[in-house]
Formats: C-alpha cells, sequence, structure tokens
C-alpha cells in the first residue's frame, strides 16, 4: 500500500514539473500584442504574436504589451490663462507603442509620463492665451499639444496621434457674465434686423405709393387725351354733319327758287320758336326779312 501511495505521488510530482516545465517553456502571445523577455535579468528579445518557446527558469516574461492605438482620458486640470482666469480642461490623448523594448526601459510608466507631459504642456500652452483665444483656438491647442507630446515620446517608443480637448469649463461668474453677453447681442442683432426690416418695408411702401401716383396720373392724362381726342372728333363730325345741312338746305332752295313772300312766311313762323329759347336774349333781324315783309304787304293790298 505504501509502495502504491508512494509511486502515485512520484507520478503526480512529475506531472507537476512537466507542467511547469511547459508553462515556463511555452509562450503564447496573442495578436496585436508583444512580450519582453529577459535572460538572466537582461532584455533578450522580443516575442511577436503565436507560440514561442523559452528556456525554463533561464529566460521569463518581464512584461506584456498592448500594440494597439489606446485611448486615455485625463481628470480636469486647472490651467490659467494670460488674462488670469482659471479654467478647468478635460484632455484626452490617442497614442500607440511603437517600440516595446523603449516603452518598457526608457521610462517607468509611459502614462503616467504621459498624462504629466500633457499637464505641464498644457499649461504652458493656455498660459499664452487669453480666455477668448482659449475657448475659439481648440484645433491651434490640440495641434500644439500633439507636436510636443509626439516629440518629447518619440524616445519612450510611444507614437501620439491625437490630443482633443473635450471640454473648456471657464468660473462661474465668467459663464454667466458670457452668456448675458452673448444674450445682449442677440437682442442687438433681433433690433437691428427689426429696424432694418421696418425701414425696407417703409421704403416699398413709399415707392408703391409712388409708382401708384405716378401711374393714376400717367391714366388720367391718358384718358383726358382721349377724352380731348374723343370730343375733337365729334365736334369734326358735328360741323360735318351742320355743314352738309346747311349745304343741302342751300340746294334745297337753289333748286326751289323759293319767292320773297316766301321767305317772309317762313321767317315768320321760326320767329315764336326763336322767342321760346332761354338764351335769346337779343334778336338780330336780318335786312332780308324787312324788305321781304313789305313785299308780302304789298302783296296784300294788291289783292281786290
Amino acid at each position: 500500500m505504501f509502495q502504491v501511495l508512494l509511486q502515485v505521488s512520484i507520478i503526480v510530482i512529475a506531472i507537476l514539473v512537466v507542467f511547469v516545465f511547459l508553462s515556463r517553456t511555452v509562450v503564447i502571445v496573442r495578436q496585436a500584442n508583444t512580450a519582453i523577455v529577459e535572460r538572466l535579468g537582461r532584455y533578450r528579445r522580443t516575442l511577436s504574436p503565436g507560440l514561442n518557446m523559452l528556456i525554463p527558469f533561464i529566460d521569463r516574461v518581464r512584461h506584456r504589451i498592448d500594440m494597439r492605438e489606446q485611448v486615455v482620458t485625463f481628470p480636469p486640470q486647472p490651467v490659467i490663462t494670460e488674462d488670469n482666469l482659471v479654467v478647468s480642461i478635460d484632455t484626452v490623448v490617442y497614442f500607440q507603442v511603437t517600440d516595446p523594448k523603449s516603452a518598457t526601459y526608457e521610462i517607468a510608466n509611459y502614462l503616467m509620463g504621459i498624462e504629466q507631459l500633457t499637464v505641464t504642456t498644457l499649461r504652458n500652452v493656455i498660459g499664452s492665451m487669453d480666455l477668448e483665444a482659449t475657448l475659439t483656438s481648440r484645433d491651434a491647442i490640440n495641434g500644439q499639444l500633439r507636436g510636443v507630446l509626439d516629440e518629447a515620446t518619440g524616445k519612450w517608443g510611444i507614437r501620439v496621434n491625437r490630443v482633443e480637448l473635450k471640454a473648456i469649463d471657464p468660473p462661474a461668474s465668467v459663464q454667466e457674465s458670457m452668456e448675458k453677453q452673448l444674450k445682449a447681442e442677440r437682442e442687438r442683432r433681433a433690433a437691428i434686423l427689426t429696424a432694418e426690416g421696418q425701414k425696407a418695408s417703409a421704403i416699398l411702401t413709399a415707392e408703391g405709393a409712388k409708382q401708384a401716383a405716378v401711374l393714376e396720373a400717367e391714366g388720367e392724362a391718358q384718358s383726358a387725351i382721349v377724352r380731348a381726342e374723343a370730343d375733337a372728333k365729334a365736334a369734326v363730325l358735328r360741323a360735318d354733319g351742320e355743314a352738309m345741312a346747311v349745304a343741302r338746305v342751300y340746294d334745297a332752295l337753289h333748286s326751289a327758287d323759293p319767292s320773297a313772300a316766301a321767305l317772309a312766311d317762313r321767317y315768320l313762323a321760326i320767329l315764336p320758336e326763336l322767342a321760346r329759347g332761354e338764351s335769346s336774349k337779343v334778336w338780330v333781324v336780318p335786312s332780308e326779312l324787312t324788305g321781304a315783309m313789305a313785299r308780302l304787304a304789298d302783296a296784300f293790298q294788291s289783292k281786290p
């Protein structure tokens, strides 16, 4: 029984030794990752993704590094502007490890190094700008931060791809003043637009009234011209009619060759009609009428 337990123990120990040996011999590195291998405390090589073999108890994996682009957000940092106002700025840094060996041996903690370098660079950049320039120059600030960080972290085997300012928060009193200023500016623009609209409306109304008056005057002038032309044509037609009537009467008289007595009788018949007219105040008796009346009287006296 004792021998059986001894054999089982030996087998278990052998299995454990094989397992430990294999665990220290075979190293599997995942995709987009690398591993730094040291041999007896010194850098030996960098393992690539896949299955790798090590010398057990001599080689060991010191550090595994993610080679993908990483995003790190730093807490808000108080920064003083050129006009002595304190603003709180949140930053986001996009970086990628390009040299695992340098990222392991050139700096103890590259994340902390990037954070502190970002804070100091941000203070230097913002310290040369006033508040208005800080709020309106995000792209310029991002570019300056990226340039400084990329240059400083190059020896660490890190490439800074982008730096973004997530938020820039001025003091509450400054925010209130800015809101009041923006409100006043909007009200001023609204008043200007309203005044310009009223001015344009008045101008258009005046121009419309002017055009209407001009058109009305032109219409009246044309109407007067048309009426005058119509009256002239009517007068010409009446004159032509009267002339034609006189001509016909004259022709009829000449063709009829009336006697003096007949003419006198006709004159006497027309006189009452002339007397009934309201505008007939003065009568003009033609000399031919008196002669005709004398001959008419002689005619009555000569009758038996």
